[in-house]
């Protein structure tokens, strides 16, 4: 069995559920009067460039975008919770989340021309429209999927893996990516939705394995991630 899927680390979707529910908390302290949080509150936007730091190193730098985004509105969010930035000054870095989406454009290009002749891999933009894509190749290795205001749809269910896991890494932005897979296989999501969502939509079924075939990560920002079969 490979070793690298027996290791049981929490996801950036954990984490972020975690912290979310720990805010909630301090929150529910601070409002009710038991105990006063407003010390701790004020350092609650570091907590979330963690889970941006967690996500860039968990996708081993192919989720760019969405970690990158988190890490500049909480870091430009703790600035200013400190006074050391004002509101006006960090709304004129915006363009960096600009900078950063066309960075993950260009780099799933690069890996994509990398693997021109392999079929194993597999690289799908959809903007104001959609894109369907099927593999079957069956040494699936992984994909780069982004959908901008349109939606994509990787069809794997003829495609097999031998080098477990492959990797999906998705952009979901005002739009939705779905993946298709055979039903026995064995998924794990890692995907970061902000006022999105990430969902495995097939039937349950008993796993026969604890290997895991395919990781899922990326980011989902009003729109949504799917596997289907």
């Amino acid at each position: 069995m490979n070793p690298k899927t027996n290791r049981r680390v929490p996801t950036s979707q954990f984490l972020f559920g975690s912290i979310v529910i720990l805010v909630g908390l301090l929150l529910l302290l601070e409002t009710t009067g038991l105990v006063s949080t407003s010390d701790l509150l004020v350092y609650v936007p570091v907590l979330f460039v963690g889970i941006g730091v967690w996500a860039l190193v968990q996708s081993r730098f192919r989720n760019v975008v969405g970690p990158i985004v988190l890490i500049f509105v909480a870091g430009a969010w703790q600035l200013v919770a400190l006074d050391y930035a004002t509101g006006d000054e960090v709304v004129a870095f915006w363009p960096v989340l600009v900078i950063a989406f066309g960075l993950s454009i260009l780099l799933g290009q690069v890996r994509s021309r990398a693997r021109t002749t392999n079929t194993a891999f597999t690289n799908a933009f959809a903007a104001f429209g959609g894109v369907e894509k099927r593999n079957t190749s069956k040494a699936f290795e992984g994909a780069d999927l982004t959908a901008m205001f349109g939606g994509v749809e990787l069809d794997l269910r003829d495609a097999g893996i031998e080098d477990q896991p492959a990797q999906i890494n998705v952009i979901a932005l005002f739009g939705g990516v779905e993946v298709v897979v055979p039903r026995d296989w064995n998924v794990q999501m890692d995907v970061l939705p902000v006022l999105g969502g990430a969902s495995d939509d097939r039937p349950r079924h008993e796993n026969t394995t604890d290997e895991t075939d395919l990781v899922v990560t990326g980011f989902a920002a009003f729109g949504g991630v799917s596997i289907t079969d």
